[in-house]
């Protein structure tokens, strides 16, 4: 019997955060970065990556022990992003979930660094896993980085500050939000189904689940943005707006927002059916994915 998906998110988020402790306490690294590090890792953060991930290996193995480095290693990434994307270069947030960001906690040098160190531990703690097999380190590797690299984030947040104060178009905006946050999704649900023995047929369909779920989730932030509760969401309403950053609300407005969220929400949930996995926590995530409030 499946635990609430209130319980199932709860469990994985202190199953990563206990898995961050063990690794950390033993990592001998310069205090001051470790603490700037752990600083991000532990701001509260639901860790809904690491959870994605965990859940679609659910849905095909049953091996726990080798989800831990590619949960840990993904939610790595995910926070690097999040320090730099605060950084007065680029965004220039004073303040995420709730905290002061990286930056304003400790100074922009050692942000860029502890965003650098987080970026590239994750990929040793990968390679030198003892529950993975080469073959799956490969493959995670190779997915982690392009999923985060040039062809993936990267390219996704470049692209999204060249769209400032411009008027772009749904394709456009769809392009932005595919690569800055559909592509870490991408990689908790293909590695996790891949990690779990998912046939090729499986790993197509996911894929196309994948896409669509990361739109869900950045709708749903763009609308929070507007909508939102500063104390619940952990930071400032309206900062898309200041920025000038092109969202869904923007371009099609509060209400075309949430009826394109709908179509996401439709087409993520036909390409679960055909994974085989909509039995799975991913059909729930998809729904939590949807209506979150923070």
């Amino acid at each position: 019997m499946q635990a609430t998906l209130d319980s199932f998110v709860e469990e994985n988020k202190l199953f990563v955060q206990e898995e961050f402790n063990k690794v950390f306490n033993q990592l001998d690294i310069p205090a001051s970065l470790k603490e700037s590090m752990l600083y991000s890792l532990e701001a509260g953060g639901k860790m809904l990556r690491p959870t994605l991930l965990i859940a679609s290996y659910d849905a095909y193995g049953n091996d726990r022990k080798k989800v831990i480095a590619p949960a840990l290693a993904l939610e790595m990434i995910h926070t690097y992003s999040l320090i730099h994307d605060d950084l007065p270069a680029m965004d220039d947030d004073d303040i995420r979930r709730g905290k002061p960001t990286n930056h304003i906690a400790f100074n922009e040098a050692t942000a860029i660094l502890a965003g650098d160190g987080l970026l590239t531990y994750s990929f040793e703690l990968l390679a030198t896993d003892p529950h993975l097999t080469d073959k799956q380190k490969v493959f995670l590797i190779s997915e982690l980085s392009r999923s985060s690299g040039p062809k993936g984030m990267v390219a996704g947040q470049l692209l999204d500050m060249e769209a400032e104060n411009r008027e772009i178009t749904l394709e456009e905006l769809e392009r932005i939000h595919v690569l800055k946050t559909g592509e870490l999704i991408k990689f908790a649900i293909r590695s996790g189904a891949y990690i779990g023995n998912a046939t090729e047929k499986q790993l197509e369909h996911l894929d196309e689940f994948a896409y669509y779920l990361g739109l869900i989730f950045q709708v749903q932030d763009d609308i929070l943005d507007v909508t939102g509760n500063q104390d619940v969401i952990g930071k400032p309403v309206g900062s898309d707006i200041d920025n000038q950053k092109s969202t869904y609300p923007k371009l099609l407005g509060n209400k075309g927002a949430a009826q394109q969220k709908e179509k996401y929400v439709k087409l993520a949930k036909k390409s679960l059916y055909q994974a085989n996995a909509d039995n799975s926590y991913l059909m729930k995530l998809t729904d939590y994915f949807s209506t979150r409030n923070h």
